[in-house]
């Protein structure tokens, strides 16, 4: 098959990208070159391929920073309510190719970049990936932030700067190995440090009570240093900030009177307060209760309310004194959303605020904090909650846990008025479990100090109301909503699959990068015989580019013409890879039990890293890898049936992934994958789903056509009639021949010859205690795939298909999901205002 265009030669036909006009293309190889002579004359007379990266970000970066002045300029004249986004993880992946993008540069870039003699995409993949999340409610965030630029609303995400993201993954004899991940050691190109808003954060102490009211004493002192990032809006000149804090000893840190003599050893204590942004903690959907966890989260709920509460009261308007002393205004300029429970401590900080130190009364004080403040639910299952002992929180946070303690005294003194004499339900709402230890229930806290709670997709949204915090939707049911995400067309088509980007451009335009429903124009041309072979080709040429990547990568042969079946997540029991892995051992034994029958080809990729110390993750990494060996070594297989597993799954290697899948597996247990948004992603590129009712699995087929994706198994409520029943696994390990030769193939060592019973405790998980009961969808999910190549054997209906997902996925824009936000959440309306670019005179 003939190479494909490189996306550098397809970017010069696509105008979506900005046209390289020659001026811009001049005047860029000036600024490269004027920055690469600066990085040289400091340094050695030789660049090297990093040298000509820095170059071309710093040249980049000077387009920013006019819009990024003019758009705080214009924000401090217009003072709009302003949107706090608060989360611990921002999943940010590279910056460089997204902010040509949103500037419009990418051609003048590309030209210019070309002219100079290098490769533009060879330049992009030096760039470190900034892996401050863990997957999907981290990279919710960076979507959130790309379309709250892009809508013109006045927003600002906070969160921490760690030193260390998320672990480099290695796999290593088939075993993952983590690795520091060290992403700032060349230096970050596209954030500024800002010393002058340096703020204090106090820890431990202790509280006494005077008549002025309560004071917090003897407290340890870290400070907040700011490091911001630019976030461009797409073509509208907005550029908001990301503000992340980074922790710095005080000066005097240790070396007050009590600590005579050992200056050495007291400067060296510093780490202990540089510690706290230092790490990300690596747990996807899973709580452990660490004091250093619990600092980091009030460290950036502190320094953020400190933040906010200083612009609120320097800003231009809303009062007549040059600073704003009332806070009755307060909720109507600054909203805050708390993404999960991690910054829940935004509610008892913004009340001793509040009440300490503004001094008022309880009632304002609450009150103001309620309409501020908006809870976004991430997940239902238990072990993911936070709770944390009330024991840690006295020691670290005294003055709090009294707030805490007061808020749900008065919260329960309302319940016992509503339901006197129900002290179930009271123990059911508290926001103190009673037990050993006694611990905080953090969602408790958010939903009860919130104006909104919401769920991010409507199948979550319900059970959110109807299991998790029902005793509280009865009370107040127009607390709650629904907020399905989305994901940012930007990044997740133009940037990722120019060639799909390019090929819906000629049919209808490119108003559909702001306005993703304009989508469903492509219904249009469903019988349309060229659009269909475009949009076949464009996969086609994905699947060589990636099959180039992973031979380099991997030294594995790819078969073209086979299914590219993917399933890349973190991995965990309830995303069922292992439903995904019984698939693969299952048509392998039918290849070998019938090796001269013809089948649909597969290449089955699978990606993700495992908690590192979450045992069972670990396991079914292990067997995947183990099983690749057997499937990828057997001749008789040969080029049917190949087993990769993508190593180090991260934003970047998404961005190469999503464009070549033909099958998407989102196969979770109905009722477990609160929304899912790596499915929205393969549906918008072209990818089939293979799917159970989970999530917005939902949405994605009421919008496409339930007979468009491959949907099986169990819906919520067959699984809670099972569990009423009770799951019996031995019950399918006995019916279903194939499941059963599987199941011993796995116990008996066939995949694992050397130590028999390595996988003993992933056969006695699913024999004896599977909480999200593989073998109960086993036969369904196979008769599905069966289905998958029966219509794979057809390339026109598959593509038609393709198209009519292409078609439904309008829905799943991130601009959607906060348009909703904006409007139903925060009370304040999107904007398609253009800012003046900086080369314009304001008006």
């Amino acid at each position: 098959m003939a190479t494909p265009l490189t996306d550098s030669e397809r970017r010069k036909q696509i105008s979506v990208r900005g046209i390289a006009g020659l001026g811009d293309v001049a005047e860029i190889k000036k600024s490269f070159n004027r920055h690469l002579h600066f990085t040289l004359v400091k340094d050695r007379n030789v660049a090297t391929p990093r040298d000509y990266y820095f170059a071309l970000a710093h040249t980049v970066r000077d387009h920013l920073v006019g819009r990024w002045i003019r758009t705080q300029q214009y924000y401090y004249e217009k003072d709009p309510k302003r949107i706090h986004y608060l989360s611990l993880e921002f999943y940010m992946g590279r910056t460089l190719q997204n902010t040509m993008i949103n500037l419009g540069l990418q051609n003048a870039c590309d030209e210019a970049i070309y002219q100079l003699g290098l490769d533009l995409e060879e330049l992009e993949d030096i760039e470190e990936d900034a892996g401050l999340g863990n997957g999907g409610l981290g990279r919710l965030a960076a979507c959130f932030l790309d379309s709250m630029a892009s809508l013109g609303l006045a927003a600002y995400g906070y969160g921490i700067r760690y030193e260390f993201g998320i672990f480099n993954q290695k796999i290593s004899s088939g075993w993952q190995v983590e690795e520091a991940d060290d992403w700032l050691r060349y230096g970050n190109p596209w954030e500024k440090a800002r010393p002058e808003f340096m703020l204090p954060v106090h820890f431990y102490g202790r509280v006494e009570h005077t008549a002025q009211g309560a004071k917090w004493l003897d407290t340890q002192i870290v400070l907040a240093m700011p490091y911001d990032t630019p976030v461009p809006g797409y073509k509208n000149n907005t550029v908001n900030t990301m503000r992340l804090w980074s922790a710095k000893a005080p000066n005097d840190f240790n070396l007050q009177e009590f600590n005579v003599g050992d200056y050495i050893q007291a400067v060296l204590d510093r780490n202990l307060a540089e510690n706290i942004s230092r790490v990300l903690y690596p747990n996807d959907n899973f709580f452990e209760g660490k004091e250093l966890r619990l600092k980091q989260e009030y460290f950036v709920v502190a320094a953020t309310l400190q933040d906010i509460i200083r612009r609120f009261k320097s800003s231009k308007f809303g009062c007549r004194d040059p600073v704003r002393t009332s806070f009755e205004t307060f909720p109507d300029k600054v909203a805050i959303q708390l993404n999960d429970t991690h910054p829940a401590l935004a509610i008892p900080e913004l009340m001793r605020i509040l009440v300490d130190v503004e001094k008022l009364i309880w009632e304002k004080a609450w009150d103001v904090t309620v309409q501020t403040c908006a809870y976004t639910n991430h997940t239902v299952l238990p072990e993911a909650l936070e709770r944390w002992s009330v024991h840690m929180f006295e020691k670290l946070l005294p003055r709090h846990l009294e707030i805490i303690y007061e808020i749900n005294r008065r919260h329960l003194d309302r319940i016992s008025a509503m339901y006197p004499g129900d002290w179930d339900r009271l123990k059911r709402m508290s926001l103190i479990e009673e037990g050993d230890p006694k611990r905080i229930n953090m969602a408790h806290l958010c939903v009860v100090g919130s104006h909104a709670v919401n769920g991010v997709a409507r199948i979550h949204s319900e059970i959110v109301k109807t299991t998790v915090f029902k005793d509280f939707y009865d009370i107040e049911p127009e607390k709650f909503q629904n907020k399905t995400n989305g994901i940012t067309p930007r990044r997740w088509l133009l940037l990722c699959n120019p060639g799909l980007a390019d090929v819906i451009a000629e049919k209808i335009g490119e108003e559909f990068l702001t306005d993703l429903y304009q989508l469903k124009k492509l219904l249009n041309f469903i019988d349309d015989d060229t659009f269909i072979r475009d949009v076949a080709k464009v996969k086609q040429e994905n699947k060589l580019k990636f099959s180039a990547y992973l031979e380099g990568e991997y030294k594995v042969k790819i078969n073209l013409d086979s299914i590219f079946d993917i399933q890349v997540k973190r991995i965990h029991e309830y995303k069922r890879q292992l439903l995904n892995c019984l698939h693969i051992i299952t048509f392998y034994n039918r290849i070998k039990k019938d090796p001269n029958k013809q089948y649909v080809p597969r290449t089955v990729m699978i990606g993700g890293k495992a908690a590192p110390g979450y045992h069972m993750a670990k396991m079914i990494i292990k067997l995947i890898t183990s099983v690749a060996d057997i499937v990828n070594n057997d001749p008789v297989v040969g080029d049917r049936l190949k087993v990769i597993y993508l190593e180090n799954y991260r934003v970047s290697l998404a961005e190469k992934v999503v464009p070549a899948a033909d099958l998407s597996e989102q196969i979770s247990t109905a009722g477990t994958e609160a929304s899912g948004t790596g499915n929205m992603k393969f549906m918008l590129n072209g990818a089939l789903t293979i799917g159970t009712m989970d999530g917005a699995n939902v949405e994605m087929a009421e919008e496409a056509g339930e007979e468009n994706l491959f949907i099986f198994g169990m819906r919520v409520e067959d699984v809670e009639a099972m569990d009423k029943t009770g799951y019996n696994a031995r019950e399918y390990y006995d019916r279903i021949p194939e499941l059963k030769q599987v199941m011993d193939q796995i116990s008996s060592g066939y995949f694992s010859p050397k130590q028999p019973d390595l996988f003993k405790d992933i056969v006695n998980m699913l024999m004896n205690h599977d909480r999200f009961k593989v073998f109960a969808d086993y036969e369904a999910y196979i008769s599905s795939q069966e289905k998958v190549n029966d219509l794979y054997k057809n390339p026109r209906e598959w593509t038609k298909k393709v198209i009519k997902n292409i078609a439904g996925s309008g829905k799943f824009s991130s601009d959607r999901t906060i348009a909703e936000y904006a409007r139903e959440i925060w009370g304040v309306e999107p904007s398609d205002v253009k800012i003046p670019p900086p080369n314009e005179p304001r008006e």
